[in-house]
């Protein structure tokens, strides 16, 4: 049985001045390429555009439905896929009617609350879009979703107070580390020093890295995927006593996300300093520091 086919197409009201990016491929997308350029949006925002519905066959297409939803979704892979739709508002466009040609409808979501920022990590994902829906008699719906991108600004906390740690392996290792502070937005400097008060082992070089690292799941049953987002190398020759290395970071340059903290309770994302001293026999010795990352601006 021949059925006639149809196309949707969603499109934004303020496309022409509203900021894009290239946001990380999402884990169920079909595309080839690592990432996608979508529009972005910010929690309070209005999100209007229109729905283009066209026949594509030169045959009438006839419909019982037209609806448009608002859904944002986190998605944890798994052993089982978990998904959580925390966000999910729907407009009917049109009840039962034919396209011929093609037919143009209004949506309208004002003043959405975006709670979450979108995400597209290693188990965990955040996703907004809008998937509009035209359920057809005796045939299989037509269904078009529209991806974009949310991004939220948050204040500075008032307190922010400066790291500073000792670390030493007895008799034979000891340094202090300090960092100016323990909060940083997503363009800022880490400025900070490392002493050494005992060398006792010779130390080859000392590295820097940012790890982020993913806490999924929900109960007793949590699960830790870290990844390294950057690694700098901030010494390299055997320090002496009393020697101090200087450390400045940028981090505007990285790729980094905010701290997410109990999305749905079941994701947060954190990011740390890792240290790492390397010595003349490749034997490593690590000191990890949570640090906590704002969105300044967008």
């Amino acid at each position: 049985m021949f059925f006639a086919s149809a196309d949707i197409n969603v499109t934004f009201n303020d496309a022409h001045i509203r900021k894009r990016l290239a946001a990380p491929r999402s884990k169920g997308s079909t595309s080839s390429s690592e990432a996608t350029v979508l529009y972005l949006f910010t929690s309070g925002d209005s999100i209007s555009g229109q729905v283009l519905v066209s026949a594509t066959s030169g045959s009438p297409v006839k419909y019982t439905e037209i609806r448009c939803d608002l859904i944002g979704r986190l998605t944890v892979e798994g052993d089982s896929k978990d998904i959580v739709d925390f966000l999910s508002m729907s407009k009917l466009l049109d009840s039962a009617g034919t396209v011929s040609e093609v037919k143009a409808f209004d949506y309208c979501f004002g003043s959405v609350d975006l709670p979450y920022e979108s995400y597209s990590g290693i188990t965990a994902t955040v996703r907004y879009f809008l998937r509009v829906t035209m359920k057809r008699p005796y045939a299989f719906s037509v269904v078009e979703e529209q991806e974009f991108w949310v991004q939220n600004v948050t204040d500075e906390s008032e307190v922010n107070t400066g790291i500073k740690m000792e670390v030493g392996i007895e008799d034979c290792l000891h340094l202090e580390f300090e960092y100016n502070k323990s909060k940083y937005h997503l363009t800022d400097v880490i400025i900070g020093k490392i002493y050494f008060l005992l060398v006792k082992i010779k130390v080859r070089r000392m590295e820097l890295s940012v790890i982020r690292r993913e806490t999924t799941g929900c109960g007793l049953n949590w699960y830790n995927d870290s990844e390294t987002v950057a690694k700098f190398e901030i010494m390299d020759g055997p320090p002496v006593k009393g020697e101090s290395i200087p450390v400045r970071l940028f981090l505007g340059a990285l790729p980094l996300t905010p701290t997410y903290l109990h999305v749905c309770d079941k994701f947060s994302t954190r990011n740390f300093l890792n240290l790492v001293l390397i010595d003349e026999d490749d034997r490593r010795y690590y000191k990890q520091q949570e640090i906590h990352l704002w969105r300044r601006h967008l």
